[in-house]
């Protein structure tokens, strides 16, 4: 593969056919029909101007498509995403005002920028930060939070205040949950249709028919026609971009988590590896794009990327032709969303997002790792707590999960092990074993030896020479190490040097070639009669029964 052809992922699309072609377009025209009255719903969420919805499932999706590595995902607005951008602006501006736009616009050129940089960079190993019990405990609380935004809006309600439950909308009422019902009957019999836009059509007409809007009832209104235009936002101050840093760092890395999960998919299915740094330029060019468009940071959509993997795409075409229709519809399609009631964008979002709520999820983690499910729970009730500012619930459920796997490093699991039965040199404690020889101690750290876990061997060699003082033989089963660093050169040299003052032999079994390679360079393997080396367990065992004098404990030893 050229560089070029690196830097330019569509470059290597397969050429078109007709047969390709006819493929790509109905895969395209499936998931166009799909995005055009989602991504109006998202832009209501996100407190956006309706037509910036469509605006973000254009040019973003084909930017997305060219120079990303995954070209069958379906890049544009996703519930998430606006939920985001809604929660970081809430107190900085007005929804929908112009001061909303402009900061929105920032977030998606910021958020683009950034993770243009670290796909550049090589940086995309940072998807790492995030585990996927916070990401899932994240997710949830957010489905819970979406799905609140929305009920008023979907039962017709003037707001969440309880003393004008009586006030509620009927017709509204009746819109919303009539539409509630339809999606979900739809998604339970017919999941692949395209009900979503068949129900706007639908509701567009009723709601003309009926004059709902001079019923008092909300509905979409006028939209502009036409393709967007340039859209440079004017300079917030820098106090203003320092109160989108966080929210910035959070649509980024949750952004790009959303992305991986599509992407992990369709590149399995493909048998290819999946290219995570050309998937973060790809993706930050599109919210680039997107922001350039007057719109918000745009994401993969989950969804909409296993409909368009369901309808047949192959290639980026499929994108393609989907941007197409979205280009036809903003000169046909606006026209008729003017009468589409508001009570049935909330119910779009609100089946998009309920499937995210799975409790049993929290169950299956707390049979796995309980440390892992508290850590959820922790990340969904803070999330709840500090809404709007929500990106702190999975910021802090970062910080927890960093926390326990520094803790882990910091205290490796340390056993002392005795020949098993079954041939095997396991948990001495655990299992009730004997000592592979008398006065002998024999540790395996099942860790790096680095600067965060060298004192607790260290520590674990002094806590047992204090209990068993007679000791004269330790063995170090080294083959779990795979790395070592200074401090761990310095603390096994220290610990080298102070059995061979003791007159206490060392056994260094097993070690692996750069972990040996570091010791001899930094001169702390030489010759000495206090200091052996062996490549396997069973020629340590052979050689520690001759110096000891000790006959096998049992036939499987042979084994080893």
């Amino acid at each position: 593969m050229t560089r070029l052809h690196r830097c330019l992922p569509f470059l290597r699309w397969p050429r078109p056919t007709a047969a390709l072609l006819r493929g790509e377009a109905w895969a395209g025209l499936t998931v166009g029909l799909m995005v055009i009255p989602q991504g109006v719903a998202y832009a209501a969420l996100a407190g956006m101007p309706l037509v910036t919805g469509i605006y973000a499932s254009l040019l973003p999706a084909l930017v997305a498509v060219l120079f990303g590595g995954s070209p069958r995902l379906s890049v544009g607005p996703t519930a998430l995403s606006c939920l985001l951008v809604s929660a970081s602006l809430t107190g900085l501006a007005l929804p929908g005002s112009p001061d909303w736009v402009a900061l929105a616009v920032w977030l998606a050129l910021l958020s683009g920028g950034l993770q243009v940089a670290l796909g550049l960079a090589r940086f995309g190993w940072l998807l790492n930060l995030v585990n996927a019990p916070v990401l899932m405990a994240f997710t949830q609380a957010a489905a819970l939070l979406i799905i609140g935004s929305q009920l008023p809006a979907l039962l017709g309600l003037p707001g969440w205040d309880p003393t004008r439950l009586a006030d509620a909308h009927l017709p509204s009422l009746a819109f919303g949950l009539g539409s509630l019902a339809v999606l979900l009957l739809a998604r339970r019999w017919r999941p692949h249709w395209p009900v979503v836009l068949v129900l706007v059509l639908g509701t567009a007409g009723l709601s003309q028919a009926l004059d709902f809007a001079a019923q008092g009832g909300a509905v979409v209104g006028a939209l502009p026609q036409g393709l967007p235009s340039l859209y440079l936002p004017t300079w917030p101050g820098w106090q203003t971009l320092g109160q989108l840093a966080v929210p910035v760092l959070v649509i980024t890395l949750v952004s790009f988590l959303e992305t991986a999960a599509s992407a992990q998919v369709d590149n399995a299915r493909r048998g290819e590896r999946w290219d995570q740094n050309q998937d973060l330029i790809g993706q930050g060019l599109a919210k680039v794009a997107s922001g350039l468009s007057g719109a918000f940071p745009t994401s993969s959509s989950f969804s909409r990327s296993a409909l368009n993997l369901y309808a047949g795409a192959q290639t980026g075409w499929a994108t393609v032709f989907a941007v197409g229709l979205v280009v036809l519809a903003l000169w046909l399609f606006l026209p008729v969303l003017h009468h589409v009631p508001q009570a049935v964008l909330a119910a779009i979002v609100w089946v998009a997002v309920v499937g995210l709520v799975q409790p049993r999820a929290f169950v299956r983690l707390w049979r796995i790792s309980r440390v892992e499910a508290v850590t959820a729970g922790a990340t969904v009730l803070i999330t709840l707590l500090t809404a709007p500012r929500l990106y702190w619930g999975v910021l802090a459920g970062m910080l927890m999960a960093l926390s326990h796997f520094l803790y882990q490093r910091l205290h490796p699991r340390i056993i002392e092990v005795g020949l098993h039965p079954d041939g095997r040199l396991r948990d001495r404690h655990l299992w009730q074993l004997p000592p592979l020889a008398p006065r002998t101690c024999a540790l395996r750290m099942d860790a790096d030896l680095d600067f965060g876990s060298a004192s607790a061997l260290e520590d674990a060699v002094a806590q047992h020479l204090a209990l068993a003082p007679d000791t004269q033989h330790v063995l170090w089963l080294a083959a779990p190490v795979n790395r070592i660093d200074a401090t761990g050169v310095d603390t096994f040299g220290r610990l080298r040097r102070q059995l061979a003052e003791q007159r206490r032999h060392l056994w260094l079994v097993g070690v692996k070639l750069p972990v040996e390679t570091v010791l001899r360079q930094a001169g702390e393997l030489p010759e000495s009669p206090w200091l052996h080396l062996h490549a396997t367990e069973a020629a340590a065992l052979q050689a520690l029964r001759e110096q000891t004098g000790t006959a096998p404990q049992d036939p499987a030893a042979a084994v080893l």
